[in-house]
């Protein structure tokens, strides 16, 4: 047996090794595909405990996973050691070493890992460990959960050979989810999940089959980040079609939502995209496309509502305010007539053979600086300059106060009061997972119900909510987790369309966490997606990698 790696012949190793491999991947394709068929859609009792039943659907996909995998692992390993020696188990548990660690891990997969161990140690620290492990005082954000979306991270970045069909799994049920949600917007109630609200008021946070409405949108601007993003790379003339229609559905359905996450999900797709992919001709002119595009359905709900004004519950917050400007039509004549425009241009540069190089790319990020600098001005002016009046009809969004954003200045200042309060353990680990609710309860319960009639068990905020539950190291190893996995799709777009799809619908669902609660409703599926985009981007490397190894080789051999 110790001469079985000696004498195994290069093919038998790599028929193994492969075969165990797509037999990883397909337990694994199995876990994904009920998460990307069934998850989103499955509910039992209508609104009253959607929560739970998407927390248990993914608990049980997971843990499904990692226990066939863990059988099928032992099955291997016997299989090796009788037929090869153990040579690759031996090889496998080599790549854990330290020494191999830069070969073996990316800088996402170490946040990650750091990530986990934050949480671990917050658990175990926390004052209420039982709370902290199932996050059952809060939402299911405990340790528990926590703990799943990391191996699942990590054995899908790692041993799951993508399928592409799987991700346009994702866009079908997103666009059940979200044509449900437009009928909901009519008050057509399809799924009859009304019944229990006699009041519209309350029956109206609540839509489609994911619940209230800012969950809704959460999810719905993941959908509309990858199909825009990927619309705008696409090569394939049929597949650009499809992804444009789930990009028009997608616009529908997250305006209508009427939350204000909404905003930052788009401020993300329609502000952050451009850099990655300006640097192509033909994806600036499909960007004024979606451009276009979006105005003019947001014209269209502007109209629906003059007719069926009755009937549906109605635009909110700033599209109100934008539809009520009067200069939508213009704002889409104009945004069509640019892209004709464009296209004679693009047409134009073709036939010269002109290059696009950084042009637009630098356009864009001058044009940018200069929003922001218009927008801090502003807010300056609002908040610090005295003129709160000359912005009447955008006070909500300008003006900061205790009230602003529902309530959320209150309590995110009142979180970071509460952070400032504890010990330097605390500080670094926070209170615990998920034990948000039981800290503003014996803190500041009778200033909360004064300040805002309610009782908040979230900050409204994801990065302020993993601040004061896992403290620093668990909010930092978070920001480098999603940095880290940004930057390597960034890099690695252009191999795979579908890796500029994952990292417009995780971006989005980055923005929009900043006024959002995270929820096993919508935070499964972006770590899925993460976990999707990073996998590809570990692959596209290993492919070149052993392209490279290949053609040193080759030039070897002819130099010899």
């Amino acid at each position: 047996m110790a001469g079985a790696d000696v004498n195994m012949p290069p093919q038998e190793k790599e028929s193994f090794v492969s075969s165990c491999l797509e037999a990883a991947s397909e337990i694994i394709s199995l876990c994904i595909l009920v998460l990307m068929l069934v998850f989103p859609l499955v509910y039992d009792e209508a609104y009253t405990n959607i929560m739970d039943v998407k927390y248990i659907c993914y608990y049980l996909s997971v843990i499904a996973m990692v226990v066939f995998l863990l059988a099928a692992s032992v099955i291997m390993t016997v299989l090796d050691i009788r037929k090869y020696g153990g040579v690759h188990t031996k090889e496998f548990l080599a790549r854990l070493l330290p020494k191999n660690w830069k070969k073996t891990f990316l800088v996402t997969d170490i946040a990650v890992i750091v990530f986990c161990a934050a949480v671990w140690i917050s658990t175990f620290h926390s004052e209420y460990f039982f709370e902290s492990f199932w996050g059952n005082e809060g939402r299911y954000s405990g340790m528990f959960l926590m703990t799943l979306y990391v191996v699942a991270y990590l054995i899908i970045s790692r041993f799951w050979k993508a399928k592409e069909w799987y991700l346009e799994a994702f866009l079908v049920t997103g666009m059940i989810m979200c044509v449900i949600g437009i009928t909901d917007y009519f008050r057509m109630d399809v799924l009859n999940f009304r019944g229990p609200y006699t009041n519209p008021l309350e029956s109206d946070i609540f839509t489609s089959t994911i619940g209230n409405i800012n969950s809704f949108t959460a999810y719905v601007g993941m959908v509309m980040g990858f199909s825009g993003a990927v619309f705008l790379t696409e090569e394939k003339g049929w597949r650009m079609i499809w992804h444009y229609i789930c990009l028009i559905v997608s616009f529908f359905a997250i305006i209508m939502g009427c939350s204000d996450n909404a905003y930052l999900s788009m401020a993300a797709l329609f502000g952050l995209i451009p850099f990655a992919i300006f640097k192509e001709r033909e994806c600036v002119k499909r960007y004024l496309i979606m451009l276009a595009s979006f105005f003019t359905v947001l014209l269209c709900i502007d109209r629906i509502n003059q007719v069926y004004g009755n009937a549906v519950i109605g635009l909110d917050s700033l599209f109100r305010v934008i539809a009520g400007l009067g200069i939508l039509p213009y704002v889409v004549i104009f945004f069509w007539v640019l892209v004709v425009l464009f296209w004679k241009y693009d047409k134009n540069c073709a036939a010269k053979g002109t290059e696009c190089g950084n042009r637009f790319v630098m356009i864009w990020a001058a044009f940018a600086a200069v929003v922001l600098l218009a927008v801090g001005a502003v807010l300056f002016d609002a908040n610090m300059g005295g003129h709160e009046e000359r912005y009447e009809a955008a006070r909500n969004y300008l003006v900061f106060s205790p009230q602003w954003g529902t309530n959320r200045g209150y309590i995110w200042g009142a979180s970071l009061k509460l952070f400032r309060e504890f010990s330097w353990m605390g500080k670094l680990f926070g209170h615990g997972p998920d034990t948000f609710g039981i800290l503003t309860l014996n803190k500041i319960p009778h200033e909360m119900m004064h300040m805002t009639e309610q009782f908040y068990d979230s900050a409204h905020n994801e990065y302020i909510q993993y601040l004061v539950t896992i403290g620093i190291v668990g909010l930092s190893s978070y920001l480098v987790f999603l940095a880290s996995a940004f930057w390597y799709m960034w890099k690695n777009w252009k191999k795979n369309p579908y890796i500029i799809g994952t990292f417009g619908a995780v971006l989005c669902y980055v923005f929009q966490a900043t006024i959002n609660i995270n929820l096993p409703i919508v935070a499964p599926m972006m770590w899925l997606l993460l976990s999707i985009g990073t996998g590809m981007c570990r692959r596209a490397r290993r492919e070149e990698t052993v392209e490279v190894k290949v053609s040193e080789d080759l030039q070897v051999i002819i130099k010899s």
